[in-house]
């Protein structure tokens, strides 16, 4: 029987692509690994966490210790790794922690995979889920990220996905463990903890609190719906060639300042308040330290290649984002702490 072990499987990400592997692969046995840090939450997981293929194991992937006990008891065929710090303004005031979980976290998982399957690689998959902030920034509008753009990580948290990104390869070109990694553009969608630009936005909207624009609101993202990521984890884990790199991205770029403009005017429908009361709470902030200008993805490999394409449009994907975060106002009202709270006024001050 395979048996998959996908770290972070509590977190927004994660949540989504454990979901899907379970009920998806019914005779594989899944097993989520998560920390339970401030952005795992096991609430992302209660309609399957009953079922008989699923197993929750609370441990922290920096403990090497305890991730090779975890690989002596269970038989893994395969690992997605999502356990990740992933905030930049987080990486910039704690840069240290981001060492810790992404470049020591994932060496401890390719050693404990290193051993476990030295000798019996045949049918195992290692799969690394990274990010296309490790290519660092785009000026040109015409160009693009694609899987040979040279690294140039340009925050703490960029820096140690890429450095991360190259344990990989080198335990796959050093020890010839079977590896696919993949670079995703920014998602969005459902249980995203609201810290993140689009449910900040959504969440201080609702409660008429100022919306913080970095800057001039001019920096440019690829925006990717989270359940098109799961689905394409998915095809390259079980479809993708050892040894190569996937970038996925929505195809869907927007400037921030415009994306918040359109999210006030979803919102504004949702709650039937006059078009423009939302986009009156714009507020601009003192822009974040070493803010990259622009980020997009050229997914043509993974389309050509695995047959993958984004199943929604941008505005599709905000308009069932939006319902989500106003039916699961007691998921938001849990994660808002005032431990949050308190990060939260500190991290955006007024210019």
């Amino acid at each position: 029987m395979q048996k998959i072990l996908i770290t972070g499987g509590a977190g927004f990400i994660g949540s989504h692509v454990v979901r899907r592997f379970v009920t998806s692969y019914p005779t594989t046995q899944i097993v989520n690994l998560d920390a339970l840090t401030y952005a795992g939450n096991l609430a992302n997981l209660t309609d399957i966490e009953s079922q008989p293929n699923y197993t929750f194991v609370k441990g922290d992937i920096t403990d090497a210790a305890f991730i090779d006990e975890l690989f002596k008891t269970h038989d893994f065929t395969g690992v997605v790794h999502l356990a990740a710090e992933s905030h930049v303004d987080r990486s910039i005031s704690d840069p240290m922690a981001f060492v810790m979980t992404n470049v020591i976290g994932t060496v401890n998982l390719l050693n404990a995979a290193r051993i476990a399957w030295k000798g019996k690689e045949e049918g195992r998959r290692f799969y690394h889920v990274s990010t296309d902030e490790v290519y660092g920034e785009l000026h040109d509008p015409k160009e693009f990220f694609v899987e040979t753009t040279s690294y140039d990580p340009r925050s703490p948290y960029s820096a140690s996905k890429a450095s991360s990104d190259h344990f990989v390869r080198a335990y796959h070109n050093t020890y010839k463990l079977p590896v696919v990694i993949s670079n995703c553009s920014n998602n969005y969608g459902p249980n995203h903890f609201p810290e993140k630009l689009i449910p900040l936005m959504i969440n201080n909207i609702q409660n008429n609190k100022p919306l913080p624009v970095y800057g001039k609101g001019e920096n440019v993202r690829d925006w990717l719906y989270v359940e098109d990521h799961a689905r394409a984890i998915d095809l390259i884990y079980h479809e993708g060639v050892n040894g190569e790199t996937y970038n996925i991205g929505g195809c869907n770029e927007w400037k921030n300042l415009d994306l918040v403009f359109l999210l006030c005017k979803v919102m504004d429908e949702k709650l039937g308040r006059p078009e423009g009361t939302s986009a009156q709470l714009i507020t601009y902030v003192t822009d974040r330290a070493g803010h990259d200008l622009r980020y997009a993805i050229d997914p043509s490999k993974l389309m050509n290649e695995l047959g993958w394409k984004p199943s929604v449009t941008f505005e599709e994907g905000l308009e069932k984002t939006v319902q989500w975060y106003l039916d699961n106002q007691k998921w938001l009202e849990n994660v808002t702490s005032g431990n949050y709270q308190k990060y939260y006024d500190g991290m955006y001050v007024d210019r």
